[in-house]
């Protein structure tokens, strides 16, 4: 009897719970269901690459040097009595910078003086007694033996006049050398030997340095031109373009490590006459105005030369590019919104802008920001920008070696 009722109230509960799921169906086929909306495209900038006519740029590290050098040292030897300069100071040439004790050449010049005198008067004796032979011979009261020994005489004094007037130059120069000048303008550098202490004269190796002038305008930048870049400056000048460091009088521009641009203008005035076998390098030099001494000798500097013609050229900021190991793109935006990835080659900077030398047509819209949400394929909703342009004057903004 129990049992009989359990089955009826198991029976009751199935159709209750299938009369509900029915009842629950049949209100959702009555409702009409909501449409999820579109996930939105993801916003992107877009720009054409900027048109320009550029000259691209070849640079080097260059190092400054005088044009002219200076050791100074001692003519003579003696004892150093004067300084007349203080170190560091600008000089002129002909500007008297050191003094030796010069008493012991004006001794030897009056001495030297005196040897000539004497040998003049000697000529004179013996001129005399040539003209009294003369007459003398003529009344044969001498022999033509004793008229030509006072010839031989008088000829020995005439010598003598010889050396003793080159002894008074020699003293005379040794006299002027005991006042050292500077022999070019520029500037001098420390005293490498104070007043009291003796200098000595001689060789190179021997002589006393005593201070070095280093002259500062014009002055000179060499840097070495690598043996492709001088390849490729021939084949320009070979087609007439001037371009590069393959003449001499090619304009060069400088510029200092701290300076932004290239605001200095110099010319080229010498290369080597041999490539560099262990570097395979070309020496070259350049020369530029240095008026207000703001370079110095031994100071490294930044050096650039036209490396190719004026030409046409597109352009894009660094932020637009992408870098795939070595491979180098850019997202293009269709008209449809899809985006295509292009491969491209680089060139230099110029003007803050990147030179794109293939891949890309100048009336591309390319993804200059919001590369991170681009993918080949996939749609983005563009927003169209203007490149801006460095306010750098043409030819003074930064370059850069090509990324390839």
């Amino acid at each position: 009897m129990r049992e009989g009722r359990r089955r009826g109230l198991r029976a009751s509960l199935v159709l209750t719970a299938a009369s509900v799921a029915a009842l629950a169906a049949g209100c959702d086929e009555g409702q009409p269901q909501t449409a999820q909306p579109p996930a939105p495209l993801p916003t992107v900038s877009v720009a054409q690459p900027v048109q320009r006519e550029v000259v691209e740029w070849d640079e080097y590290t260059g190092r400054f040097d005088a044009t002219e050098t200076v050791e100074v040292r001692a003519r003579v030897s003696g004892y150093l009595n004067e300084v007349r300069f203080k170190d560091g100071q600008e000089v002129v040439q002909g500007e008297v910078l050191f003094g030796i004790d010069p008493r012991p050449f004006e001794r030897a010049l009056d001495q030297a003086r005196a040897e000539l005198f004497a040998a003049n008067t000697k000529v004179e004796n013996a001129n005399l007694d040539v003209v009294r032979g003369q007459k003398l011979i003529e009344g044969k009261i001498i022999s033509d033996k004793t008229f030509d020994d006072r010839m031989a005489l008088l000829r020995d004094a005439q010598a003598a006049v010889k050396v003793a007037d080159a002894k008074v130059k020699a003293a005379e120069l040794d006299l002027s050398f005991s006042t050292i000048a500077a022999p070019i303008s520029g500037r001098i550098g420390r005293t490498l030997v104070t007043a009291g202490n003796w200098v000595s004269a001689g060789s190179v190796s021997g002589a006393t340095l005593l201070t070095t002038i280093v002259s500062e305008d014009p002055i000179y930048i060499y840097f070495d031109v690598n043996e492709n870049n001088y390849i490729k400056y021939k084949r320009l000048a070979e087609r007439g373009v001037k371009a590069g460091a393959a003449d001499v009088g090619a304009p060069v521009e400088v510029a200092l490590p701290d300076e932004r641009g290239f605001p200095h203008k110099g010319r080229l005035d010498f290369l080597d006459n041999r490539l560099d076998q262990a570097t395979g390098t070309l020496r070259a030099r350049a020369v530029l105005a240095n008026k207000r001494g703001l370079f110095s000798p031994g100071l490294f500097g930044r050096v650039r030369v036209t490396g190719t013609p004026s030409h046409a050229a597109l352009l894009l900021p660094d932020e637009a590019i992408g870098t795939d190991q070595t491979n180098k793109y850019v997202f293009v935006v269709g008209g449809d919104g899809t985006v295509q990835r292009r491969g491209v080659r680089l060139g230099p900077l110029i003007e803050r802008l990147r030179v794109v030398r293939e891949g890309i047509a100048a009336d591309d819209w390319v993804i200059t920001r919001g590369l991170q949400r681009a993918r080949p394929g996939l749609k983005v909703e563009p927003k169209r920008v203007v490149i801006a342009v460095s306010d750098a004057m043409p030819g003074q903004g930064e370059t850069g070696k090509a990324r390839e």
